[in-house]
């Protein structure tokens, strides 16, 4: 660790959160949601928190949106549900942006659907709830901002993503779970004890990866959940091989979109 480099540690024990669990890049992906949630309740868990990207890429998005709105307190918007306005997609690549005009049509069928555009595209950019900061993208960039594991060796960005937020931060976009402590490198579950980390009063921000569409080489669903200041990570199993084949059902859409569901990459 640099010796120019100040940690801080609140002196006083980080006030807990109620068991909160938290979702995030959902991308259409009906039965990964809906294993994610039940998995939720399973562990008796009522409180939901959703990091943004409901939509996009997947064959479901009113369905997914329907259940995220009512089963999420808190309902963060990400760079696709943004992108569901005309205005917001310039820097798309062409089979994510070829997938946000089919699911804005898609949308546009449903009797509400000029409303549900009008709540996806209006989400909140972050939201603060204590100590704690929620995003989908970054700190600095609340919805655009890509914070990869390999940003976490540049000392002048992460210095900038801490100077944005309190004590922690949650955040997804990446589709790649883990923790970043000021002062330390990216940790992946795996390499955390138990696929847990210990909230102590440390600046930490914490990916909770993906539902609906996993980059980081394990297609199960992805999410975190906050208990007695510990955060865990959670991996779901679910249908893949019926989301690639809707996938490839729908011209549309991309067919690599699906099979990238197969192998989590």
């Amino acid at each position: 660790m640099s010796s120019d480099v100040t940690i801080a540690i609140r002196k006083d024990a980080p006030e807990p959160l109620p068991p909160t669990a938290f979702i995030s890049d959902i991308h259409s992906n009906l039965p990964a949601l809906r294993a994610v949630l039940d998995d939720i309740a399973s562990r008796g868990i009522g409180r939901i928190v959703c990091l943004g990207d409901i939509v996009g890429y997947g064959p479901n998005p009113v369905e997914c949106w329907r259940l995220v709105s009512e089963k999420a307190r808190t309902v963060i918007r990400g760079n696709h549900d943004q992108a569901l306005d005309h205005d917001h997609r310039s820097n798309f690549h062409p089979r994510a942006k070829n997938a946000i005009d089919w699911t804005r049509r898609r949308i546009l069928m449903e009797d509400d659907g000029h409303d549900i555009l009008t709540d996806l595209i209006n989400l909140p950019t972050s939201a603060t709830d204590g100590q704690f900061l929620y995003v989908h993208g970054s700190p600095a960039g609340p919805t655009m901002s890509y914070l990869l594991p390999g940003d976490s060796y540049d000392r002048h960005r992460m210095k900038e993503e801490f100077d944005h937020m309190d004590v922690y931060a949650l955040n997804g976009h990446t589709h790649i779970p883990g923790v970043i402590v000021r002062g330390s490198r990216f940790m992946p579950p795996e390499a955390l004890d138990k696929f847990s980390y210990q909230l102590q009063g440390r600046q930490a921000i914490i990916n909770v990866g993906s539902v609906g569409q996993p980059r980081d080489g394990n297609p199960k669903s992805s999410y975190a959940t906050i208990e007695n200041n510990v955060v865990y990570f959670h991996r779901v199993p679910y249908d893949a091989e019926a989301v690639c084949e809707a996938i490839l059902a729908i011209k549309e859409l991309d067919p690599f979109l699906g099979q990238r569901l197969l192998a989590g990459f």
